[in-house]
Parts: structure tokens; C-alpha cells; sequence
């Protein structure tokens, strides 16, 4: 990240990281097309110029632009009144606070922090301005990929979800691309092939025992008929569209991923993802990619079977090998969040909210996720950012005075978090010995 601040508030996002062939995705400013920058806020104020070409770096990507500019291989570290200036103008001011606390409690130079801090403390937040409003000649893109009418492969895995499962089977009927089959892993209990009778879908049924959500996706992949994957799940609706807007990213972007956006049913696409961006993040239940993917990085980690963020590591493993991901709000689905089946049965369905005390905090394999890829010190940094979090009600989670009261009830229970940490680090250190459990096409 082009600001050293940025590990504290996000310790364990794709972007840490570089890619394999020793890249990152922010943009070298001499080598952005000059409409771009036009379109950014140059802030003069940062002590280092290095600091003030970050910052329009950070924008460039934060406001959507991909291209194929030269990117940072490497960065400067930069005076600690910059590192403040850049976190007060694009978090809260809590996190602000929260960053000086953490680098006083790190042993930081506190004759540095402190007046870096105090001296910045006028700076307002900024805020999300998306203003570069790219890519308006993508409505009336002519795709060639849709005109060659490749043959893809939805997958869907379900457990104990018919009520649901029927809703995004007729949404599929109603596609305005027609060339594809539903690949689907029946997992529930009891089973009943006869629900898929009255469809009018190239439905391909595949009865599985286990209740595995990583072995029913990986099996569903491997008997996927065509070159194209959409991954979708039983408790989502979509729009007619669907399958077009995802092929179209593709082609207008000449990329690999098509990472859909997804939003809470009666709510609309979030502000900051109405939009296309590099992608900083993976979810199954919404992405359409290439089956060569697969070929290049593995199937999904059944190491998060009956745990969370099994995407998310696909995703990352897809980052680092370069392919290109583009967030791709086109392609929404509602998200039904359904009160039943699922990892509500398998597993849970909340990263960092165990079911009861005594479970580990977070879900182990989460923390094996995040040791494997950012290690130890970004580890601590995410537990210290969201296990307070986790402590209040998950309706109330961006609520930033709530979140407050999240820090001080930590207080009053921290022998019980700190064994539900401990425990979950130690069996996640057993995944880890154990090592990825990655099949190859």
C-alpha cells in the first residue's frame, strides 16, 4: 500500500499485496493519461511531493480507473504528518484516533505521533466522490464474446434451501442469454429430485451426501461442460441481465473475472461499489470467470469447509497470478440472506460472531487465511480492527458510536475474547501445518 498507515485499517486487503510478477495495482502518476488526473484533487499540503503523488494514486484506483499504466513496484516511507493527513482525509475520525493509539501501544516514537496527530487534526474527511465517471462508452459496447454465444456453466450449490432455490431457478429461465446449463449440488436433507422437474433449464443434478460446501463447488466446476464459470448461490435473485453483463465486463475489459456486486434485499448497490473498479474482492455467489483459472491456481481450499472466507482466498490467489478482476456493478444480485440451510447448518455464517462463548473468535479459518498470506503482525492488526466489532449486534456495525461501546465492552470481557482468540489461532495453526487442501483440474 503507497501509505504504511493503511496495515492498521486494513491489515489483510488484496491490495497489501503484490502480485507475482513483483507488481502492484496503484497506478505510477507520470504514467497516468492526463484526463485522468484532471479528474483528481491534488493535495499540495503533504510535506513530500512522493506523498502527494500516492495520494493521487490511492484516488485513481478508489475512483475506479483501470488501465495499464505502470504501477508502483515499491514505496517510499513518508514523514509521519503525511501518513496522519491521508488517514483524516479518507477515514473517520475514530479510526483516526484508533491508528495513534495503536502506534503508541506499538512503542512508535511518541514525539512524532503526537504532534503529527494534533497538527492534523483540522483536516476533514473527504469522503466518496466518484468523479472520474468512467467507461460511459460501455452501454454502447457491441460485445463479440456475446455474439459468439460461448457455452457456460452456473454453479450452484444448495442445502436445505428449495423455497429459496426455486426463486433464482425461475430468474435463470427468464435470461436474456440462453446458452448455458445450471450445474447443481443437492445437498439436503431429505432430498427431492423431483423439484427440478418444472424447469425449463438444462439443469445438471448432482446428489452429494456430504455436507461440504468447497467439495460441491469444486465438483460442480470439474463437471462443468464449457470454458466459462458463473458462480452463483441458492439464496440470491437476479436480474434478467445477468449472464449478459457479466460476459460483457469480460470483453469490454479484456479480463478474466467478472466479480459482481451484491446488495441486501429492499436496499440498492452501496455508493462506493455503483461502479467499475479493479476488484478487491471475490464472492461465489455472484462472479463469472474463465475455467482456465482454475487450471492455473487450483479449485477452492476445502480447508474453509464449514468456515468462512473460502472466496476470498480463491480471489487472492487469483490476484496474485495477475488475472484481471473487475468489480462489475452490471451484473448485481439481491442478496436474500435466507434464515435457513446453508453454512447456517454446515457452519457459521458469520466470520467473527461465534454461535455460542466458548467457540473461537473469530472462525479459525479465518485467521488461517489471514496467516497464510499476510502473516502474523497484519493477523494481530485485523483482530485488533474487528473482533470490538464482533461484540455488537451486526445491524449496528457501521454505527461508529456503537462501535465505541464495542472497545470498551472488551474491557469488561476480556479474559472470555482472549480465549476464544487463543483458541481460534491455535487451530487455525493447525490448518496451517496441515497445509492447503487444493485440488487440480
Amino acid at each position: 500500500m503507497p501509505f504504511r498507515f493503511l496495515k492498521y485499517l486494513q491489515p489483510t486487503h488484496y491490495f497489501q499485496l503484490k502480485k507475482e510478477n513483483n507488481t502492484t495495482v496503484f497506478p505510477q502518476i507520470e504514467s497516468l493519461p492526463k484526463f485522468i488526473i484532471s479528474h483528481l484533487d491534488l493535495d499540495a499540503k503533504y510535506q513530500s511531493k512522493t506523498a502527494q503523488d500516492y495520494d493521487l494514486s490511492w484516488q485513481a484506483i478508489q475512483e475506479g480507473y483501470i488501465g495499464e499504466s505502470k504501477t508502483y513496484q515499491a514505496f517510499e516511507t513518508l514523514p509521519v504528518i503525511d501518513e496522519y493527513r491521508f488517514i483524516r482525509k479518507n477515514f473517520h475520525a475514530f479510526w483516526v484516533f484508533y491508528v495513534l493509539v495503536i502506534r503508541l501501544l506499538s512503542f512508535k516514537n511518541p514525539f512524532k505521533d503526537i504532534p503529527a496527530f494534533l497538527k492534523t487534526r483540522h483536516i476533514k474527511r473527504c469522503g466518496f466522490k466518484n468523479k472520474i465517471l468512467l467507461y460511459s462508452d460501455y452501454y454502447s459496447f457491441q460485445s463479440d464474446l456475446i455474439k459468439e454465444m460461448p457455452f457456460i456453466s452456473i454453479v450452484i450449490p444448495t442445502l436445505n434451501r428449495y423455497e429459496y432455490l426455486k426463486d433464482v431457478l425461475q430468474d435463470l429461465e427468464k435470461q436474456t442469454y440462453t446458452h448455458f446449463e445450471v450445474i447443481i449440488v443437492d445437498q439436503s436433507e431429505p432430498y427431492d429430485s423431483n423439484f427440478y422437474t418444472n424447469y425449463n433449464l438444462d439443469i445438471k443434478l448432482i446428489r452429494q451426501e456430504e455436507k461440504a460446501l468447497w467439495l460441491a463447488r469444486n465438483t460442480a466446476v470439474k463437471a462443468a461442460s464449457s470454458g466459462f464459470i458463473a458462480l452463483s448461490e441458492d439464496d440470491v435473485r437476479v436480474k434478467s441481465n445477468w449472464l449478459e453483463s457479466h460476459l460483457k465486463c469480460l470483453d469490454f475489459f479484456q479480463a478474466d473475472i467478472s466479480a459482481g456486486v451484491f446488495y441486501p434485499e429492499g436496499k440498492s448497490i452501496p455508493k462506493s461499489r455503483s461502479f467499475f473498479a479493479s476488484a478487491s474482492q471475490f464472492a461465489t455467489g455472484n462472479a463469472l470467470l474463465k475455467k482456465s483459472i482454475f487450471k492455473k491456481v487450483g479449485l477452492f481450499d476445502r480447508q474453509f469447509e464449514k468456515g468462512r472466507m473460502g472466496d476470498g482466498e480463491f480471489g487472492l490467489r487469483c490476484f496474485l497470478a495477475g488475472f484481471k478482476s473487475i468489480s462489475n456493478p452490471e451484473a448485481s444480485c439481491v442478496d436474500v440472506k435466507a434464515g435457513i440451510g446453508g453454512l447456517r447448518e454446515m457452519g457459521n455464517w458469520d466470520a467473527f460472531r461465534p454461535k455460542n462463548i466458548f467457540a473461537p473468535r473469530p472462525i479459525p479459518s479465518v485467521l488461517y487465511f489471514f496467516r497464510t498470506y499476510f502473516g502474523t503482525k497484519h493477523s494481530i492488526y485485523a483482530l485488533l480492527r474487528m473482533i470490538p466489532l464482533s461484540l455488537i449486534p451486526y445491524k449496528y456495525k457501521g454505527n461508529q458510536k456503537v462501535l465505541v461501546l464495542g472497545y470498551f465492552l472488551i474491557i469488561f470481557i476480556f479474559p472470555l475474547v482472549i480465549f476464544q482468540m487463543v483458541k481460534s489461532w491455535r487451530i487455525s495453526s493447525n490448518k496451517i501445518k496441515e497445509g492447503a487442501l487444493i485440488n487440480e483440474i
